[in-house]
């Protein structure tokens, strides 16, 4: 099979069209005949050499596919819901980047009715980790405010519109005026250009100086204290990525005093068992909200996949809406 290697830790041109063996399904994987590869921010890191990948997992880059079924065991399938040659996409914890990849059958889901392989390739890592932050985790209710920072991102595409469609309010951050304008066509109630305004400032505003119940936070840093300023009492500040550097200095009499709950996490390392999980609730929640078109993929650009190189460059330049994602067809 095609596979996209990582040659030597560096920059995109480190990434290298090459051929490799068709991975064999073990107990509890399906075999997918992969047509799209979502990209995502941990490619970038894991090409980088800053995140390595689990024991016994694939060197090969890409954690969301679409595709068919090629091969399983009828156990493993049947725990799926799936078939050969049925279409589905999954979440994977490397290997995605290939024309095969092994999937665990809990992490399979089926393609949802009216989508198409390079959509359904954008779904996985971002559903997986939205749901896992804003719902499971920060427990983001109907009513309720978010704050999405990096509002025109994979996850902040997927967040403003599922927080919408299960009733919560949804303020967001971007570079730009034009980035701001698509987030709040896609349904974010309001938009916050961080370049040329406080955004903690303006949220308090927005808000009537309540405060935003839920913080969804790709930055840290320095971000990380002045979000504890506008996060409404009784708040979460969920922290899944580190893009403005892992210190912070934070007031934490604000954190007592507003009983603010601080939370990080990272999916790639979760159990099979616990993303199963995750897998049943997006099947059953978020699925029929993509087959209604009330939530549907943001696809900013499609690269044929021997340019991968290309993909990750538009990816650090972050001049993008929404996902990327290579096709293999």
């Amino acid at each position: 099979m095609r596979a996209i290697e990582i040659s030597a830790p560096g920059g995109p041109e480190v990434l290298r069209l090459c051929e490799r063996p068709i991975p064999e399904p073990q107990a509890g994987e399906l075999l997918i005949a992969v047509q799209a590869s979502g990209v995502n921010r941990p490619d970038v890191l894991q090409r980088k050499g800053l995140y390595p990948m689990p024991p016994g997992v694939s060197d090969l880059p890409g954690l969301e596919i679409a595709g068919t079924v090629a091969a399983g065991a009828p156990a493993d399938l049947a725990a799926a819901g799936l078939a050969v040659g049925d279409a589905c996409c999954a979440l994977v914890a490397g290997g995605g980047y290939a024309e095969y990849c092994v999937a665990p059958a809990g992490q399979c889901l089926p393609l949802p009715a009216g989508l198409s392989m390079v959509e359904a390739a954008s779904l996985p890592e971002t559903c997986f980790t939205v749901w896992q932050n804003v719902f499971e985790i920060a427990g983001l209710r109907a009513g309720e405010t978010l704050l999405v920072q990096g509002g025109s991102s994979g996850i902040g595409v997927t967040a403003i519109q599922l927080a919408k469609a299960r009733g919560a309010r949804v303020i967001v951050t971007a570079g730009s005026d034009e980035k701001c304008a698509a987030c709040v066509a896609l349904g974010a109630d309001h938009a916050i250009n961080y370049r040329t305004q406080d955004f903690a400032a303006e949220v308090l505003r927005l808000t009537g100086g309540r405060g935003a119940d839920v913080v969804l936070d790709m930055v840290a840093g320095p971000y990380l204290g002045r979000e504890l300023g506008c996060v409404a009492e009784d708040g979460r500040i969920a922290i899944i990525a580190v893009q403005g550097g892992v210190a912070a200095q934070i007031d934490v009499g604000l954190v007592l005093r507003k009983r603010i709950a601080i939370t990080g996490s990272t999916l790639r390392p979760r159990t099979i068992e616990y993303k199963a999980a995750l897998a049943r609730q997006l099947k059953a929640q978020a699925w029929p909200l993509l087959e209604s078109g009330r939530v549907r993929p943001v696809i900013h650009q499609v690269y044929p996949a021997p340019q991968a190189a290309a993909a990750h460059a538009l990816m650090e330049s972050s001049t993008h809406v929404g996902k990327i994602v290579l096709s293999w067809i």
